[in-house]
């Protein structure tokens, strides 16, 4: 790629600091795209020894882009997304993808398909990652954040993900524990 082509991408990437998630961090501010990507990143990284048999660093690299075309279409929360918002971030990510060469191209749009499909075990394993990863922060953020709906959602989401796994289901059960004691202090 040319200077300004890389230029050109992180300029679009860039935008992802801006974009605000439905979540707020710790401190009662809204966080961006970028910092739940970043932090999804982290948390797959420290689960590698957990999954030795599953391509870690294609996880990460789930993980780092699965947002991407939230650069164009902003964040829309999974409890609202509809089939045209998924169309329109469909189309938001092949017009980034389509401002790579070929093959930094190719490499992504596999790896999006990859996710789309959900038929791998990084796929599914990026996805539960994903879905508890927003658990953890809804968690960690100021209960007064929280809209009604969250009550139940935070003690229900990702659940069908974690079946099967001993450590994911053990993790996951942590997590509605957290949940719990958060409601029952109301903080």
């Amino acid at each position: 790629m040319t200077p300004k082509k890389i230029l050109d991408f992180l300029g679009v990437a860039e935008k992802l600091k801006s974009v605000l998630r439905h979540s707020w961090t710790s401190t009662g501010r809204q966080e961006s795209v970028a910092e739940h990507s970043w932090r999804l990143c982290v948390f797959a990284w420290l689960l590698k020894h957990k999954f030795p048999d599953i391509d870690m660093d294609k996880v990460i690299r789930m993980c780092l882009f699965h947002d991407l075309g939230e650069a164009l279409t902003g964040d829309i929360p999974s409890f609202k997304k509809t089939d045209g918002d998924e169309h329109d971030e469909k189309k938001a990510i092949s017009r980034i993808l389509g401002m790579l060469d070929e093959d930094l191209r190719t490499e992504l749009e596999a790896l999006f398909r990859e996710m789309e499909e959900q038929k791998t075990r990084e796929a599914r394993l990026y996805k539960t990652l994903d879905k508890l990863e927003a658990v953890i922060q809804h968690n960690e953020a100021p209960l007064e954040t929280w809209i009604p709906l969250e009550y139940e959602l935070n003690v229900t989401y990702a659940d069908d993900n974690v079946k099967g796994n001993p450590f994911l289901e053990e993790l996951r059960e942590q997590i509605r524990k957290d949940t719990l004691a958060k409601i029952a202090v109301g903080k």
